[in-house]
């Protein structure tokens, strides 16, 4: 007898786009290509990658 996988939680339905404030990440960089962001007694970086993606890391 095989025991079924556990059925995953339900994902709670997603923000409506407008109800989200919307920040450039011109205003957050200031012309840098890394900053830190501290959150929680935690600190984060975020950076911009040579493809001009980004990535938050902690």
């Amino acid at each position: 007898m095989n025991p079924q996988p556990p059925t995953p939680e339900p994902t709670p339905p997603a923000e409506k786009t407008e109800s989200r404030p919307r920040i450039d990440s011109q205003k957050i960089l200031a012309g840098a290509t890394t900053v830190e962001i501290e959150h929680a007694g935690q600190r984060y970086l975020l950076r911009v990658t040579r493809e001009n993606k980004l990535i938050l890391t902690k």
